[in-house]
Parts: C-alpha cells; sequence; structure tokens
C-alpha cells in the first residue's frame, strides 16, 4: 500500500468515551492506527479513558479535569448532540489546520455541515451496516425464533435513525470497513462513488498462537464471543453445534452475558453437557488459544473483529458471509451464508473429524494474520483519507469548471 508523502492532517471527533470498551476501543485504536501511519491529529471526544501519542491534540467535550459530565445524566442522545455542536463551533478556528475531519455517528451532523461550509470533506466511520437494513434483519430474525427482545442492539428510537440517515446524506463519503457493509448502502441507493473502504484489526501483542508443541491433550472445543444478541447469531451457532457430532464428546463454551429471556426460550441446548456457559470474561486470547474453532453465524456486520482476533490467534473461524473480509473459505476459515445452520453444521462436523484438514486451516490463519492488525488497519485508514482528499479535489474541479 502506497502513502501519501505529506501528512494528513485529521480533525478526529469521536462523542464517547475514547478507550472505553466496544466502538470506543475501535476509535481508540484508530486514532493510534492513523498517528502510527504518519497523520496529524486534533483528537475531540467526549472523554478519554486511555492515553493516545503524545503528538495528538486533545480536546475533551463533555470532561474537565476530574469532571465529566455523566451521559445518563443527560441523556445519551444529548450528550452526543452537544459534543457535535461544540466541535461544530470550534472548526472554523482550525480550518487552516485540517485537510479532513472524521466523524462517528449520531453525533456529526452540525459537525458534517460546518465542515462542508468551509469546504473541509468529512469522512463518517460505519461501524455497522446501513442503520435501517440493521433493524429489519435483526427484526426479521427476532420474530422468526419468536423473542421479544432484540438483545442489546437495535433498539433506537425512529428520530435517531433519520438522524443517521440525515448524517449519511450530508458526509462527503461514508467509511464502510467490510463489503457486507457497503452492499447495504448501495442497495439503499447510496452511489458507490460516496463510499470509501478500510478495515478494523486486533492487538496482535495479544492475541497470538501458541506452538502446537504447547498445547495439551483436549477435548474438540468450539467458542462463540459474544452477548446473546439476536444479530450475532448464537441461537444459530448452538443449533448448528447440537446437531453436528461434535457435541456428543467436543466442547462448545460461550464467552458472554446471556439473558433471561434467551435462557428460557434456548434453555434445552443451553443445558446440553457439551455447553459450558463462562459469562463476561477478561481471558479471550486465552481461550481462543485453546480453542479450535470460532463459531459466528451474524446476521449483520460491520466488521467482525472478533474474527480478526481469532486469526489472530491461531483459532479458525466459521463464520456467515456478512464476515468475509478476513475469513477467506477454506484458506484460513469456513464461511456460510447467512441463515444456513445446515451449512454451519457440516462445516463443524468436517473440522471435528478430519484433524489434518483444520491444522491446515489454523497454518493458514496463522499465514494471513498478519494483515490484520491494528498497525494495518491505521495505514489502510490513512490510505483511505487520501482516497477521500482525491476523489473531493476532483469533484470540486468539476463543479468549478461546470460553473
Amino acid at each position: 500500500m502506497t502513502l501519501p508523502r505529506q501528512s494528513i492532517r485529521v480533525l478526529y471527533s469521536f462523542p464517547n468515551k475514547l478507550g472505553a470498551s466496544r466502538i470506543c476501543y475501535t476509535a481508540w485504536e484508530q486514532v493510534r492506527g492513523i498517528v502510527a501511519a504518519g497523520a496529524q491529529v486534533i483528537l475531540y471526544t467526549g472523554a478519554l479513558v486511555r492515553e493516545v501519542p503524545e503528538s495528538v491534540e486533545v480536546h475533551t467535550t463533555l470532561s474537565r479535569v476530574n469532571i465529566q459530565i455523566p451521559y445518563r445524566l443527560i441523556g445519551n442522545l444529548r450528550a452526543l448532540a452537544l459534543h457535535d455542536w461544540i466541535v461544530s463551533r470550534q472548526l472554523p478556528k482550525l480550518k487552516d489546520r485540517i485537510d479532513v475531519v472524521h466523524v462517528w455517528p449520531s453525533g456529526a451532523l452540525r459537525t458534517i455541515q460546518a465542515a462542508r461550509r468551509l469546504g473541509i470533506p468529512t469522512v463518517l466511520e460505519r461501524p455497522n451496516a446501513d442503520t435501517r437494513f440493521a433493524l429489519e434483519a435483526v427484526d426479521a430474525e427476532r420474530q422468526r425464533i419468536g423473542v421479544e427482545s432484540p438483545h442489546y442492539d437495535y433498539r433506537p428510537r425512529e428520530s435517531n435513525v433519520l438522524l443517521e440517515e440525515a448524517e449519511f446524506g450530508a458526509c462527503d463519503y461514508l467509511l464502510c470497513a467490510s463489503d457486507f457493509s457497503v452492499k447495504t448502502f448501495t442497495d439503499r441507493g447510496y452511489p458507490a462513488s460516496k463510499i470509501v473502504r478500510h478495515r478494523y484489526g486486533f492487538d496482535d501483542t495479544k492475541y497470538f498462537p501458541l506452538p502446537e508443541n504447547r498445547k495439551q491433550p483436549r477435548k474438540f472445543t468450539a467458542l462463540y464471543v459474544g452477548v446473546d444478541a439476536v444479530r450475532k447469531g448464537l441461537h444459530l451457532a448452538l443449533e448448528a453445534w447440537l446437531s453436528s457430532p461434535a457435541s456428543k464428546d467436543g466442547l462448545f463454551r460461550i464467552a458472554g452475558d446471556v439473558q433471561e429471556e434467551f435462557k428460557k426460550k434456548f434453555a434445552t441446548y443451553l443445558a446440553h453437557p457439551s455447553v459450558e456457559q463462562l459469562g463476561m470474561r477478561s481471558d479471550i486470547p486465552q481461550l481462543m488459544q485453546n480453542s479450535d474453532i470460532l463459531i459466528l453465524p451474524t446476521i449483520e456486520e460491520g466488521f467482525a473483529l472478533v474474527c480478526a482476533e481469532a486469526i489472530g490467534a491461531g483459532c479458525v473461524p466459521l463464520a456467515s458471509t456478512a464476515c468475509t473480509e478476513m475469513c477467506q473459505h477454506g484458506v484460513n476459515a469456513l464461511v456460510h451464508n447467512v441463515g444456513d445452520v445446515e451449512t454451519l453444521r457440516r462445516q463443524i462436523a468436517q473440522v471435528y473429524s478430519d484433524p489434518g484438514f483444520l491444522a491446515q486451516l489454523r497454518s493458514g490463519a496463522i499465514a494471513t494474520r498478519s494483515e490484520w492488525t491494528w498497525r494495518k488497519a491505521g495505514d489502510h485508514l490513512v490510505a483511505a483519507y487520501a482516497q477521500a482528499l482525491a476523489a473531493y479535489a476532483e469533484r470540486e474541479t468539476i463543479a468549478v469548471a461546470s460553473s
């Protein structure tokens, strides 16, 4: 990958707590990655939970020294809106120090509009697929399996969906980390020219394979990492596992919270002697190192971080087509169509009954792991900025020539 010779100057706007869990961790890794790739960064974030490189100019919008505005006190959406308003007001003072503005959903519309008035291109992070697609896909599956709650994800109000859709339309470019995510936008009518690709990654200081000779004899072990959110497909993973021969003497481990409705609905699955509920765990790298496969039959995904982590740890993913960025079928993973439990069952049976094939896939995972680190992701994101800047400049040139 060829990076731009001149350092790109980025205003990175993240309305939540940079460095906390989930997307907050992703954003923190992004900031570190683009700095390592040579970008100059001015960071505006609601609060800073972990340190960032010294070269980053940091501004917190919802916290001051030893004082933080509780998001729950004023409401999460109001907190995001306040962050957005503050950043938008600061942009005119910074316009000569910025090449591109990188924003995150639900806290970006005013900032995007301010940047447009100033002639600064904007890229909007899409950690998931198109919001309305995700809502519809999850709701359809929720109704199919007969549960009331989607569990953890996708319960936003229509007003928030409309806000995100306004951001989609207003930004210059959507930053999508997967082909699956891109398709959900192009299927909704967004032009391909509005989409710029990048990727996420894994921490290779935590996720790495153990040497084969260090492994102790153990049962064939499958791992699921995540909560029981309908979109993640734990119910599909359990169905496929329990209908496979691996469930007779193997072990299926669930690392993540399972709510009461799911426990009642799938009590028979969870009570099977091959299924072990671990609850929330802090030792995911070690669990992956000591598992043969990771099962993730996700229904909707922006980028399957857990698959990248599994590949990093030498654990072979069996994942749906929503997770195909790093999962190469027959090379370092096995892939099935979304919702295809029968194919997933056959794939579990195949790697269970053929240790040589499983070893081949594990070797493929180890051989490809270096392409999916957070450092590589930073390189790709800086290249995505360069692509967006070039496209924006070309568009502006055409507009001037046409006027």
